[in-house]
């Protein structure tokens, strides 16, 4: 296979072991690394982000990590553009470009273009969220097919994000997600993209996910936090949707004990993985499925 010409996506639940895959991959395919996660962006959360690590950086260049203020507003349409930008770079110097990372919708808007919806107002959207939450999936998902009839087979009735995006586009805007998609354009050909998705088991998963808990503290993430606090973010700012600057916050606080936070961002996490593994059954149906036990296999079909 002829990878010069191709772009490699890679994506998988959280712990699953992306970035190393992509390191490994890079080093044999002369590649460079673009990063994909929505809170691997923001500079003053390396720890609590799981941000590759300095001896990561020197093996591999990387991309598109830890440039963002925790306190400035990013969207997909901002990653979208530097994103193209990198890609141009880094075949214009005769490497592949490896993308990798967590957050669907900046897959999504990469394979299938990006939606030009209108902002929505974040009372509208709270609003609609806590309906949600107040109604319970099962109940919100029947008002919504009530709503937007056009959704039926094309969301998960399970999937809890995209109910709710499909929820407030509809009644802020008139027009159905569906009909928003339709209007939309790629920005790279479906040819051009090697896509692999790492499916790796829950329980080995679990364990996993419980070991970067404890790496995690054990790399100094309380004092991240700390410093997190201090900037004073805004609410509404998506860094403060990182998971464990609620949990760490308690413990600083005298609010829980250590354990107690660590279960609570083991638990956050697991739920995260679990919402991940959702949207990739409903929306990355053709993309490769790579067994974590047999990632030299596929490395060996890549080369």
């Amino acid at each position: 296979m002829d990878l010069k010409s191709k772009i490699i996506l890679i994506s998988g639940p959280t712990s699953s072991g992306k970035s190393n895959f992509a390191i490994k991959l890079a080093k044999k395919i002369n590649g460079e690394i673009i990063n994909a996660d929505s809170m691997q962006i923001y500079k003053q959360l390396k720890i609590l982000t799981a941000r590759p690590k300095k001896k990561d950086l020197k093996m591999v260049k990387h991309h598109l990590y830890g440039f963002c203020d925790v306190r400035k507003k990013y969207s997909t349409g901002e990653w979208i553009k530097f994103l193209l930008k990198k890609i141009k770079d880094i075949r214009k110097r005769k490497k592949v470009p490896i993308i990798v990372g967590g957050t669907g919708l900046y897959f999504k808007a990469l394979t299938d273009g990006l939606v030009k919806i209108p902002n929505i107002p974040i009372k509208v959207r709270n609003k609609i969220r806590l309906m949600q939450t107040n109604l319970g999936q099962k109940k919100f998902y029947n008002k919504l097919l009530k709503l937007d009839p056009l959704i039926k087979s094309k969301i998960d009735k399970n999937d809890v994000q995209r109910s709710i995006r499909a929820y407030e586009i509809k009644n802020y805007t008139k027009i159905s997600i569906i009909n928003w998609f339709k209007k939309t354009k790629k920005f790279i050909s479906s040819n051009e993209f090697i896509k692999l998705y790492i499916d790796y088991p829950r329980e080995s998963l679990i364990n996993r996910i419980n070991l970067k808990v404890d790496d995690m503290f054990a790399d100094g993430v309380i004092e991240e936090v700390k410093k997190f606090n201090k900037l004073k973010v805004k609410k509404e700012n998506s860094s403060n949707k990182v998971i464990g600057i609620k949990e760490i916050t308690y413990l600083l606080n005298k609010q829980c004990t250590l354990e107690q936070a660590k279960d609570l961002i083991a638990i956050k996490t697991r739920q995260y993985a679990k919402r991940q593994a959702t949207w990739a059954r409903g929306q990355m149906q053709s993309w490769q499925k790579i067994n974590p036990k047999n990632l030299s296999l596929a490395l060996k079909k890549l080369k």
